[in-house]
């Protein structure tokens, strides 16, 4: 892929998860409304637990926006295909699965 293109590739993966961090991480209507837990699984449980899954999931996708800025910013200083952590080349087939990667995949496994 040439850098037009990848930065293309990873300017729209940044919006896309811009979007998505927007939804999971908006307010409630009633942010007051009290969140009750009991012996049975109702809804005050079940609000609990969406809502902890909400967390999780804006954490791995703003981890994965800090790693889409980086490649951004990568691409930008020239040393975008270069590993953040060891300095060795990131496999094109990686690159191509994954173009916001900025680590190797021997390093990306140490995280």
């Amino acid at each position: 892929m040439d850098t037009a293109t990848i930065r293309f590739t990873l300017e729209e993966r940044r919006s896309a998860l811009e979007a998505e961090l927007g939804e999971l991480t908006a307010v409630p209507r009633d942010p007051a409304a009290a969140v009750s837990f009991g012996k049975r699984i109702g809804d005050g449980t079940t609000e609990a637990v969406e809502r902890l899954t909400k967390v999780g999931a804006a954490e791995q996708l703003d981890a994965m926006r800090a790693d889409v800025v980086r490649a951004l910013e990568k691409l930008d200083d020239g040393t975008y295909g270069l590993c953040d952590r060891c300095g060795a080349s990131i496999p094109d087939e990686r690159l191509e699965a994954r173009p916001w990667s900025v680590l190797c995949v021997r390093c990306a496994s140490l995280r």
